[in-house]
Order: C-alpha cells, then sequence, then structure tokens
C-alpha cells in the first residue's frame, strides 16, 4: 500500500515537470560471473534450470558418486542473497546407471522434465517427466513422455513454458533443417496429451546444430545455442530471438556478443524468472572442471536521456510517454519491458533513483 501510494505522488508531481529530450532504451549484460563451488567441481558441470521463486538450481554433473554417466542434482538457498548449498543427487528414483540431464522445472515447481538414455525409451535419447504433490515431497518415479514428442530418434533438452501449455525441445528427427532443430509442441490444459511438435523454422534453426531452448517468463525472448552460424564469435555461440507478443513469430536471432560469448565453447543457457540473470555453461578459462556453471547480469538502461545520472529528468520520459509502447522507457518488469509504459517501469527507475552511469565505482 505505502508503495502504491509513493508511485501515485510521483506521478502527480512529475506531470508538472517539463518534457525532455529522450534516447533509444535498452538493456546490457554485465561481466561474467563463474558460479564457483559448490555448484561447479572438477568435473564437467553442465546444464542447468532454476526455480521460478529462484531458490532451486538443477544441474547436471559428471562427479563421482553419481547414479549413472551423467546425474540430475539440486542445490538451494534460503533466499535469492544467499549462496547456493551444496549439490544433493536426486537419487535412484530420478537418475538412472545411464545418461540423465538437461533439466527444466515447472513454474510451479512440481513437474521436473528432463532427457535420458536409460533402456526402455523409444530412440537414442528421449524425454522424461517427473512429479511430485509439493515442494516438500519427494519426486516420483519418471514417465517417458512418448509420442509424438519421443521418437526413434533423439530427443532431448526439453523447456517448459511458465504456463505449463508448451513445451519446446531438440530433435535430430529426420524433417528438420539441419543436424538438430529446436522443435515446440501444445496442449490445451496440463491434464491434455501433448500435440504434434512444429519445428521453429529456418529464423531459429540452421543447417547446423541448435540446442537448449530457453524462454523469458513472458515469451518473448528465446535463447539457446547455435554451432558456427554466421557472425558467431566462437565454435559454439547463445543465440536470441524476439518476439512483440506470444501469438507472433519468431524474429531476429541474433548472437548475444562478447559480453557473454567467448572464444570458447558457450552454451545451455537458463533465464531466471524475473529476466535480470542469464546462466550458462562455458568452457572458457578461469573455471574449476573441463565445463563450469556461470551467470551474467541482464540490466536495463535506466538512464533514459544520457546525462549520467537517474533522476526526476528519466521519471518525467516515463509519465510523458504513460501508456505508450514506447522502448525507450519501457524497461520493467522485465529488462527488456512487456509492450506499456506504466507502473511497473516507474518502479523499476525508483529503484536506480540516483544512480551513476557508468557507476562510480567503475569510473577510473
Amino acid at each position: 500500500m505505502f508503495r502504491k501510494k509513493m508511485t501515485i505522488s510521483l506521478v502527480l508531481i512529475l506531470t508538472l515537470i517539463l518534457m525532455v529530450e529522450v534516447a533509444q532504451a535498452d538493456y546490457t549484460f554485465g561481466t561474467p560471473v563463474n558460479l564457483g563451488p559448490p555448484i561447479n567441481s572438477e568435473a564437467p558441470d553442465a546444464s542447468l534450470a532454476i526455480s521460478s521463486d529462484g531458490l532451486e538450481m538443477y544441474l547436471v554433473t559428471e562427479r563421482p558418486g553419481g547414479q549413472g554417466e551423467a546425474d540430475i542434482c539440486v542445490a538451494k538457498r534460503p533466499t535469492k542473497s544467499d549462496p547456493w548449498g551444496e549439490p544433493v543427487n536426486l537419487g535412484p528414483t530420478v537418475n538412472s546407471s545411464a545418461w540423465d540431464a538437461e533439466p527444466a522445472i515447472s513454474s510451479d515447481g512440481l513437474s521436473l522434465y528432463f532427457d535420458s538414455q536409460r533402456p526402455g525409451g523409444q530412440g537414442e535419447s528421449d524425454i522424461y517427466v517427473t512429479t511430485r504433490p509439493s515442494k516438500n515431497d519427494p519426486w516420483g518415479t519418471p514417465v517417458n513422455l512418448g509420442e509424438p514428442v519421443n521418437t526413434s530418434s533423439q530427443d532431448s533438452e526439453p523447456f517448459i513454458t511458465a504456463d505449463g501449455l508448451e513445451l519446446y525441445f531438440v530433435s535430430y528427427r529426420p524433417d528438420g533443417y539441419g543436424e538438430s532443430d529446436i522443435y515446440m509442441t501444445k496442449r490445451p490444459s496440463k491434464g491434455d496429451p501433448w500435440g504434434e511438435p512444429v519445428n521453429l523454422g529456418p529464423i531459429i534453426n540452421t543447417p547446423g546444430w541448435e540446442g537448449t531452448p530457453y524462454l523469458s517468463s513472458d515469451g518473448l525472448k528465446l535463447f539457446h545455442y547455435g554451432f558456427a552460424r554466421e557472425g558467431a564469435i566462437g565454435p559454439v555461440d547463445i543465440w536470441m530471438s524476439s518476439r512483440a507478443t506470444k501469438d507472433d513469430e519468431w524474429a531476429n536471432c541474433v548472437v548475444l556478443g562478447p559480453e557473454v560469448n567467448s572464444p570458447a565453447v558457450d552454451t545451455n543457457p537458463c533465464l531466471s524468472y524475473d529476466g535480470s540473470i542469464l546462466y550458462f555453461q562455458s568452457l572458457r578459462s578461469g573455471g574449476l572442471g573441463e565445463f563450469d556453471l556461470w551467470q551474467v547480469s541482464i540490466d536495463p538502461v535506466v538512464d533514459l536521456n544520457g546525462d549520467g545520472i537517474v533522476d526526476s529528468a528519466d521519471m518525467c520520459i516515463v509519465v510523458d510517454n504513460w501508456g505508450t509502447d514506447n522502448q525507450l522507457c519501457d524497461v520493467g518488469p522485465m529488462p527488456w519491458g512487456d509492450g506499456i509504459v506504466d507502473v511497473e517501469d516507474l518502479i523499476v527507475l525508483a529503484e536506480h533513483l540516483f544512480e551513476e552511469f557508468p557507476p562510480a565505482e567503475e569510473v577510473e
């Protein structure tokens, strides 16, 4: 209630401020940081998924003492400001003596999708799901998703959307554009079966390999990795596509650039639910093992007029564009906005009020 009253007061005051010159807003990536121990180890530590509350991290590791070739573990923390705890193997109910990897956690935290090469599947690798009645209960016996998701080919790297009604995954089935393509399947409700998978098309897929699709919770950004695409920085890079609404087609598949990608292998993107952190795995130098997990912040550009400080002039720009889709000041709740200038953007600006850009500590 206090924040609502404060926001209303700010709006009333700022409507009296004169309009100022504006410049195009954007979002930036910070400096990648190695997650360090206990998340990373001397063994390969790979793909991960973050729960919607940010308190559980599901990751894949080949460290000793597991059930098979690669196992899924979970690390927890009391709050998002606390460090991650020691990863705990999900045990023989979920993991097998084979390769179990690429976890994807549903937004309610009750379904965990992953791929496995365990015996009894339809192809070289199949997609499975394990469920639990509540977050305090153990995971149940995994169930093979069956047809039409799984085929006699290799089907892997699942991602479940925030509403639980779309499943993105990677397949080597023969009707694609390249070696491996990203597909998507839908269902009317969580109780319905999955429909026939649809290839995402040539904007996303190439004659090479694409993998590990990961959508932002608003459904407007698609992150994935690609092998040696045109414009690549390294042999395997992280790419991103955008769309204006969830009903639009994916467009503008772009490499994320040197702030994220390196000359080494960078792959398996994972986004925090609020869009503020991009997690990924990398072979770059500075790690603890062969593959390590890293994170990089995604920061909205809130100095809207470029004068080096967030102040009332930037607030005025938001107020003057209230209710429009002006990308300049559409900076919240996701770093790339939500398509309308409203109280969410004012809140983001208020969180950065009187900050200098670049921050004073970064200026030599």
